[in-house]
């Protein structure tokens, strides 16, 4: 895994590099907030769909109101990049529809849009 920070003026995005499945549970996305924050300086971050394990997607599992609700918690914004236009569940599109009406977690197609709209974020 990598962390390069984007940084314009005063606000710095970490965006998350890597391969791998990197968060399959809540305290994944706990360690992978704490990396960011403490070692990075950062209050935003990006990752791609695929970073994430399939069961975050499942909303049945919970995973993702755990996950969500620590990183708001903790005053971590969070932009997901991928390809959602596919999705065929209701209850995810409706979810990822009212995560974008907010500010603290931003599902994108490209990581230019998540970049432009993390950056306008005011932590």
């Amino acid at each position: 895994m990598k962390i390069v920070i984007d940084q314009r003026n005063d606000s710095k995005v970490a965006i998350v590099h890597s391969e791998a499945i990197i968060i399959n549970n809540v305290n994944d996305a706990l360690d992978l907030m704490a990396d960011v924050h403490y070692n990075n300086g950062c209050s935003k971050m990006i990752l791609r769909e695929e970073q994430l394990t399939g069961d975050f997607f499942e909303l049945r599992t919970r995973l993702a109101g755990e996950i969500l609700q620590k990183y708001t918690n903790y005053k971590m914004k969070l932009a997901i990049v991928g390809d959602f236009s596919g999705v065929t569940s209701k209850s995810l599109k409706d979810f990822i529809y009212e995560c974008n009406q907010g500010d603290n977690v931003l599902f994108k197609p490209t990581e230019a849009e998540a970049l432009d709209r993390l950056h306008r974020i005011a932590i």
